[in-house]
C-alpha cells in the first residue's frame, strides 16, 4: 500500500523506514468508480487525494448550467479543493472520477499528524503546492496570451497522456472551448 506515494515523496525528501510507516498509517486507500464523486458543491472538503491509478477532474457548474473543468489529476498527482479544505466552508466545486480510480486519502487532520511527527514532510507539501500554483499561473497566462489553437497545441505538448483518457467535452471545457470547436481544431491535425 502507498508505494507510489512513498516513491513520490522520496523524489523531494529522504525517508527512513519509521517515517514510511507513519505515512502509510496516515493514508487510507480508496477505490472510486468511473463517474463517482469524491466531492460535490456545497459539501465540505476534508481531504487531499493522491492518485495511484486513474484520473480525476475538478469542475464547477457555471451560472449558465455548463460544467467548467478546472483541473485534471492522474497518477502521482494530488487533487483537492484547497480553499475549502482550509476554510471548512462549503465547496464551490465537484471532484469526480473520469476512470475507475485508486486513490490515497489524506485528511487534513492526518496531514497535521504527519507534519508533527515528520516535520520535513512540510517541505514535500510545499514543493507540491508551489509546483501546482506555478502551473496555475502559467495556465492563466496562456488563457490571456495564446490563441485557442495554440492553447490546444500547448496542452498536447505538455500533457499528451490526457488526450486519449479524457472525454473530448471535458477537455474542451478545461480549455474554455465548446466541444464542437475542439473537434474543428483536432480535424486540422495541429
Amino acid at each position: 500500500m502507498s508505494i507510489s506515494l512513498l516513491n513520490h515523496i522520496r523524489k523531494y525528501i529522504d525517508l527512513d523506514e519509521q517515517e514510511e510507516n507513519i505515512i502509510t498509517a496516515c493514508v487510507q486507500q480508496l477505490h472510486i468508480k468511473k463517474k463517482e464523486y469524491l466531492l460535490k458543491e456545497g459539501q465540505l472538503c476534508k481531504a487531499s487525494y493522491f492518485i495511484e491509478k486513474g484520473c480525476l477532474r475538478m469542475f464547477f457548474i457555471s451560472d449558465k448550467g455548463d460544467e467548467q473543468t478546472t483541473n485534471f489529476a492522474i497518477e502521482n498527482w494530488w487533487l483537492s479543493d484547497y480553499s475549502t479544505l482550509l476554510s471548512q466552508k462549503p465547496s464551490l466545486f465537484y471532484i469526480q472520477a473520469i476512470e475507475h480510480t485508486d486513490i490515497l486519502v489524506l485528511t487534513a487532520e492526518q496531514q497535521e499528524v504527519l507534519s508533527k511527527e515528520i516535520p520535513k514532510i512540510e517541505r514535500y507539501f510545499r514543493f507540491i503546492l508551489q509546483r501546482a500554483y506555478g502551473a496555475s499561473q502559467v495556465r492563466t497566462k496562456h488563457t490571456y496570451n495564446l490563441s485557442r489553437e495554440d492553447m490546444y497545441r500547448n496542452f498536447l505538448s505538455l500533457h499528451p497522456e490526457f488526450v486519449n483518457r479524457v472525454p473530448q467535452y471535458m477537455l474542451a471545457s478545461y480549455l474554455g472551448f465548446t466541444p464542437e470547436y475542439l473537434s474543428e481544431i483536432r480535424k486540422k491535425k495541429i
